[in-house]
């Protein structure tokens, strides 16, 4: 994601840039949920007249849906649940397996956390759509000519957006943070000035109001909840953004600046409507006189844009800590500054992304329509955090049981009763973030199973290192200059590239290195604990690398940290041994067929091991072998 820092120098940011930050990328999401919210409750949902009754009602169910999703469950419990710093669903699930134990219980939560995965997907492919088509529909209001130029423009918008994700957002990032919080300032501005003319509408703010809603309109509330979620919508960004600014700066950012003008917004739209039913049709944008429309039809779509980069940029790090964890296959990793860790571009996610993203907006046309397939990925994604995160502060938060069980016994439902509301929306467009998803979670299960299933084949196979090198004699086999690396999958069995070594070229190299990268479920590693060396006989040695889920692995560099151990490396006199698998069918298999085949085929894209370790290819000597699956 964007503007994140180095570890080395968070420490020494002011705590005013990280706010400032913050604000650029964590609320970019749910700052731009006005445009749209309040408009989709009263015109995607037949029958819910803008009555005054129903206004301040409607704004009740905002308003406490706010409060209590966002300022409480989130920024007050949620974000308690850091591994190690780091948020999100793919750190979440690490931290939860390394928390809870027993088999059946850690593939419990593996599940769950791949469905999250694979629902934060669906919406990174809807939040660009929705946010730039609703910031755009704002020249109909100005005109009804230009909505025939609306999703050609939209269009062009985005084709931009995932173009320019190559260039990093280094040099723009900047930018996010203050254009954030003027739109912050914008919108709070033009609600107050909505509010001030009718005061009456701040009583929405009693909680009675939105339950007499909710018991005059039955059913008809119920279905309503699924656009009144929509302003929550962007909420779980401040979770999975946790460790690239922190719990203070988020807070502070949230409750100093969003919060004030997300509220003041939402009040000022309901108070237009009060007086001015017809204002229903936008209300957002009627709330700017005349003069400052095309103005803010430009920030709103700046902020969309912000909004949509932000989310662009976290599938970049949510699928980049899935690869690391093993639970997708190796991408490519582009990495858009020298300084910011977090600033990667990934082009097989960016093209796939905007793909999608063109086909969601040829397919559904307006904002509105896409209302309904926008938020069943939210809730889902939201459900199992909070699921996650319950079983996880059981066992590690310093709060009695009871408490805590309480706590999210009372948020749970919460979040499991907007999920039941937007699950009414499947086939109005709710179908294609639950399609998405299952795409994603059938690529990711495959690539796990088939891991796995490949492991269990190659360890038949295994021979013991200790073992291995008793049978080696002084003369037999030769011995030749140099230092030769191989890739090992377990430490303690003789990687099989070395034995086709040793059968075709009838050599060992003077040093033989067996090295292991082993994937920690934790973000970071510190360097005093990322190397362990073990010399073997017979100038053999053992070398294991620990790395975090966020880390980019790089052996060349790795290596020159075994100087400390008293291994030193001549990149110029080391050769690295890779084994290439080739797959083949087997007569009898422990996988379908169709999975099969997929797992095939996601194997034959994987990026190299050579450019995913960053080892020199002049230095590298490929070794392959048939393994029947």
């Amino acid at each position: 994601m964007p503007i994140k820092v180095s570890r080395p120098g968070r420490a020494d940011e002011r705590l005013s840039l990280l706010v400032i930050g913050a604000l650029g990328v964590v609320y970019g999401d749910i700052g731009t949920s006005p445009l749209y919210t309040i408009r989709l409750v009263f015109s995607a949902f037949g029958g819910i007249q803008p009555t005054e009754a129903n206004v301040l009602g409607i704004l009740s169910l905002v308003f406490w849906a706010i409060f209590l999703i966002v300022s409480i469950e989130y920024m007050l419990l949620i974000l308690r649940a850091d591994n190690n710093g780091e948020g999100g669903i793919v750190a979440l699930t690490a931290l939860a397996r390394r928390t809870l134990t027993g088999k059946r219980t850690r593939a419990l939560v593996l599940t769950a956390g791949l469905a999250g995965t694979a629902l934060f997907f669906g919406d990174c492919i809807i939040t660009p759509a929705i946010s730039v088509l609703s910031a755009v529909e704002g020249l109909e209001v100005a005109t009804p000519a230009f909505k025939p130029y609306v999703v050609p423009l939209s269009l062009a918008i985005l084709f931009l957006l995932f173009f320019v994700q190559n260039w990093g957002t280094a040099s723009i990032g900047i930018l996010f943070g203050p254009f954030m919080a003027l739109w912050f300032v914008t919108i709070g501005i033009l609600g107050l000035t909505e509010i001030v003319k009718t005061p009456d509408v701040l009583r929405a703010v009693d909680p009675s109001y939105g339950i007499a809603f909710a018991f005059d309109h039955g059913w008809q509330a119920f279905v309503a909840l699924g656009a009144v979620f929509l302003a929550v919508t962007g909420a779980e960004a401040a979770y999975a953004d946790m460790g690239h600014f922190g719990k203070r700066a988020i807070r502070i950012g949230w409750f100093g600046i969003a919060l004030p003008g997300l509220l003041l917004c939402y009040f000022g739209q309901g108070a237009l409507i009060i007086r001015d039913a017809s204002a229903v049709r936008n209300p957002f944008f009627l709330l700017a006189p005349d003069w400052l429309l095309y103005p803010l039809v430009a920030l709103a779509t700046v902020a969309t844009v912000i909004a949509s980069q932000a989310v662009i940029s976290g599938a970049f790090s949510i699928c980049n800590q899935a690869v690391q964890l093993g639970l997708a296959p190796r991408l490519e990793v582009r990495h858009t500054s020298e300084r910011a860790i977090g600033q990667i571009y990934m082009p097989q996610i960016n093209w796939a992304l905007f793909v999608a993203v063109v086909v969601l907006v040829l397919e559904f046309q307006t904002s509105s329509s896409l209302g309904a397939a926008y938020g069943i990925a939210v809730t889902g994604t939201m459900a199992i955090t909070t699921a996650l995160t319950c079983a996880t502060a059981v066992r590690r938060w310093n709060l009695p049981r009871p408490l805590t069980v309480a706590l999210f016994g009372l948020f749970l439902p919460i979040d499991l009763m907007f999920l039941g509301a937007n699950s009414l929306k499947i086939l109005e467009g709710g179908w294609f973030p639950i399609l998405v998803g299952c795409v994603i979670y059938v690529l990711m299960s495959t690539w796990i199973r088939g891991r796995e299933v490949l492991a269990q084949r190659l360890r038949a196979d295994n021979i013991d290192v200790d073992d291995f090198i008793r049978t080696l004699r002084p003369d037999s086999p030769h011995r030749i200059a140099g230092t030769a690396v191989y890739l090992a999958r377990m430490g303690e069995t003789v990687p099989h590239a070395l034995l086709h070594n040793l059968k075709h070229n009838k050599v060992l190299h003077e040093r033989v290195v067996l090295l292991t990268v082993v994937n920690e479920d934790i973000p970071y590693v510190e360097p005093a604990e990322r190397i362990e060396v073990t010399p073997l006989p017979k100038r053999f040695y053992r070398v294991i690398v620990h790395q975090g889920f966020t880390e980019t692995p790089n052996i060349p560099a790795v290596l020159e940290l075994c100087a400390d151990k008293g291994l030193e490396f001549d990149m110029m006199q080391t050769s690295f041994f890779l084994g290439r698998v080739t797959l083949v069918r087997a007569s009898r298999s422990r996988m379908w067929r169709w999975r099969r085949r997929l797992f095939f085929w996601l194997t034959r894209n994987a990026r190299s091991a050579t450019d995913f370790f960053h080892i020199p290819s002049n230095r590298v000597v490929e070794l392959g072998a048939q393994i029947a699956l």
